[in-house]
């Protein structure tokens, strides 16, 4: 696809775009919303309802008079409700925002030490000072251990005399002992926090409990004894001014008197119910000033019939057209995707059914598409960013349809796109879908690159059966994220059969799971350059079906991570390796662990379970994990980790070198062994290729003091270069094939000796 010019992404797809330059392309970013065409409203009347309304109008001007006077009233309390939501909004808000603010200071380790030094100085500098002077919190007050009333006070960011706020905390006691109460439960990574409205004898104001907790969880606090921080916020004019200029509300002020005549009110209440104070304002009542508007207007019907008639006619047709467009509107709402504009998962099969259904139709095809790499953009950018994404990723593929062509958003980030062209036009138009969604997506700044799956299926003349064709498209879709993702895949019979082999193998593997005799574990010995014996293994599940026959790895591990299985599955090989290594202590162990089992809080606390029911050292298992374990920062996966260190149990990272190998990360945790993959071995032999990479692999691990594993050793000559290249240890088949348990004993008894082929 050519990169789309400004003129012309503001004509295509009657779409306004707003071009943004990227190098020396322009690139149409999608608005903040995709408008749909408005239907236009009844203008007019017919000669029945004409005849009756004058004949209702001439028997009862009062009558007509009171349904004027209702209509406004109506007016005014639509109105006063949408102020009231507003200023309801926006207090809503600001009781979220205050926890929030405060946790610039709460989590920090620094606050935690200056708290137990007493350390007034930098208290006040870094939380008195900075919390009125930022956020404009009136009063701070810190709670230390176990007290009932406030150790330190600031007022407008100076420190005061806890006597000049005696009266200002006594109201607050319940709500520390609420919040040690919720603290001394334990919690993951966010503390508890209470925000809520309060009556203090200075009178109403917004409160916020927060406890000082470390940043970094090396400063030990019991769960309940935290310090805790009391922010208040004095719902006083500043305050009021504050809230109407970044909110804008209506002009109004908190206060316990009754409103008067023209002022309403929203009744402010705390958590319990109880009404804390009022906040009022001058309301605005657009009913009252139609019909002041309208008075001249009405004195003329009342006096001319056809002054009348006419007044009466302009009501019922604003009437009318009102209600017209709250139908079309609700009519809108139900069939449109609220974030892009686009008809939603309802109506996209409505318009899809009703062209399956059409008596005679041209060529069709069902488009399935998913992004690759949302979730990144989501985690690293945000969710608004996500929102402008899918924006932006609707706007491009609706400047792709043709007239009579369909885009909806069913969800997330999936699309289905209904096309009225033959195969190869599909394939011209999924290339440029791909081509499209290639281009950088700017967001917050900066720009983002995703990848775009397409599921296509070409349809019969004679289909009809929605779901089973939306249930093909979806395959084919699967198909094309297994196949590397950033592609488009056309749906063919065989998917079928490759789903349903999914599903039987998942089947059969839950049942093996559940026997005894059909899942066994294999060790691939491991070799150092100067022994003639193993000195470790690495544990490899092998699976004996009753009919089957042996099921290659290949075929189920993919299956037991997609299913949710590879966490019994590595619980399985993990227990029958620990009860091996109690059987040969000093011999290095090494088991597989999934992403799914590490980031399951506890594991490191069950591993070490394991090891003590069957009686293996710590120091001889070795857990294997992927590069992109490492990468996730998720609470889990840390304390995992540290617990695991703790222990002295091994860590190793598999297949390294074709994921990230970050040296950060090998800096930061603590690795013991890298398996250099076996995609690198085999081409070490060769000059060139990949012998430059495993030399800078081997000299980088030497200097931080982390062993080096070769995988996949086939031949003397791979073994000989990558000795001088000084690798320690040895895996493949040039030492051995993978083991049963009794050939590997066998192996490690006095008279067994494994020679290097």
């Amino acid at each position: 696809m050519r990169p789309a010019t400004a003129a012309s992404c503001a004509g295509r797809g009657n779409l306004v775009a707003n071009p943004c330059r990227y190098g020396e392309r322009m690139i149409a970013i999608a608005p903040p919303e995709i408008e749909d065409k408005r239907r236009r409203f009844p203008g007019s009347f017919s000669v029945a309802v004409l005849a009756s309304v004058l004949l209702v109008f001439l028997a009862s001007i009062g009558l007509a008079m009171g349904l004027f006077l209702l209509s406004a009233n109506d007016i005014d309390r639509s109105g006063l409700d949408t102020q009231t939501q507003r200023v309801a909004h926006a207090l809503a808000i600001q009781l979220q925002q205050l926890p929030r603010e405060q946790s610039s200071v709460t989590i920090w380790d620094d606050a935690v030490r200056a708290i137990a030094d007493g350390d007034n100085g930098w208290l006040d500098s870094n939380i008195g000072s900075w919390m009125y002077e930022y956020f404009q919190h009136d009063i701070s007050l810190i709670y230390t251990k176990g007290a009932i009333a406030p150790a330190l006070a600031w007022d407008e960011g100076s420190q005061v005399e806890l006597s000049a706020l005696a009266d200002d905390y006594p109201p607050l006691r319940p709500l520390v002992e609420e919040l040690r109460m919720l603290a001394s439960r334990g919690y993951a990574d966010t503390p508890p926090q209470i925000s809520d409205f309060v009556d203090l004898p200075t009178g109403p104001a917004l409160v916020s409990l927060t406890p000082v907790v470390t940043d970094s969880g090396r400063l030990a606090v019991r769960a309940g004894d935290e310090p805790v921080l009391v922010s208040i916020v004095n719902l006083d004019l500043d305050y009021e001014l504050r809230l109407i200029d970044k909110y804008l509300v209506d002009a109004g002020r908190f206060t316990t008197e009754p409103p008067t005549n023209h002022e309403a009110n929203l009744p402010v209440t705390n958590r319990a119910g109880r009404i804390v104070t009022f906040f009022q304002w001058e309301a605005y009542r657009p009913g009252e000033l139609m019909l002041r508007s309208t008075a001249p207007a009405l004195v003329g019907v009342i006096l001319l019939v056809s002054g009348m008639l006419t007044v009466l006619l302009i009501g019922l047709w604003r009437s009318s057209r009102a209600l017209e467009g709250r139908r079309n509107e609700a009519e809108r709402l139900a069939n449109q995707d609220a974030l892009t504009g686009l008809p939603n998962r309802l109506s996209f099969e409505a318009q899809f059914q009703r062209a399956l259904d059409a008596p005679r139709r041209s060529s069709l095809g069902l488009l399935m598409l998913d992004l690759d790499r949302f979730k990144q953009v989501n985690d690293t950018l945000g969710h608004q960013a996500g929102d402008t994404l899918i924006r932006s990723m609707a706007f491009r593929l609706s400047a792709l349809l043709r007239p009579g062509e369909v885009i909806g958003r069913l969800g997330g980030d999936e699309f289905a796109l209904m096309a009225r062209r033959r195969r190869t036009e599909l394939q011209a138009l999924a290339t440029e879908i791909i081509e499209s969604v290639r281009l950088p997506f700017r967001l917050e700044g900066t720009d983002a690159f995703v990848g775009v799956s397409i599921g296509v299926v070409v349809l019969e003349a004679d289909e009809t059966d929605q779901l089973d064709i939306m249930r093909r498209a979806d395959i084919a879709l699967y198909e094309a994220k297994a196949s590397g993702r950033n592609r488009a895949v056309f749906y063919d019979g065989a998917m079928d059969e490759r789903v349903q082999g999914r599903h039987r193998i998942e089947a059969e593997l839950r049942e093996a799971l559940a026997s005894t005799d059909q899942l066994w574990v294999a060790y691939q010995p491991l070799f150092r350059a100067d022994s003639s014996r193993p000195v470790g293994a690495e544990a490899l599940v092998r699976w004996k079906h009753p009919r089957l026959g042996q099921v290659p790895p290949a075929e189920f591990i993919g299956v037991a991570e997609t299913s949710g299985l590879i966490e019994a599955l590595g619980e399985y090989v993990l227990r029958e390796t620990c009860r091996m290594g109690a059987r040969w202590p000093g011999r290095s162990f090494a088991v597989n662990v999934s992403a799914a089992q590490f980031r399951h809080p506890g594991f490191g606390a069950h591993v070490l379970d394991v090891l003590h029911d069957a009686g293996m050292q710590a120091q001889d298992l070795e857990l294997e994990i992927t590069e992109s374990i490492l990468l996730d920062e998720q609470a889990a996966v840390v304390e995992n980790l540290r617990t695991l260190h703790l222990a002295n149990v091994r860590l190793a990272i598999d297949d390294f070198g074709t994921g990230y190998s970050s040296l950060n990360y090998l800096r930061r945790y603590p690795v013991d062994r890298i398996k250099i993959d076996r995609s690198f071995v085999a081409q070490v032999a060769d000059i060139g290729s990949s012998r430059p990479i495993v030399e800078a692999m081997v000299r980088l691990t030497d200097a931080l003091g982390i062993e080096v594993t070769a995988e996949g050793v086939e031949t003397r000559e791979q073994f000989e270069r990558l000795r001088e290249m000084g690798c320690t240890t040895f895996q493949g088949y040039l030492f051995g094939a993978p083991l049963r348990a009794e050939e590997l004993e066998r192996l490690w008894a006095p008279s067994g000796v494994a020679q290097v082929a």
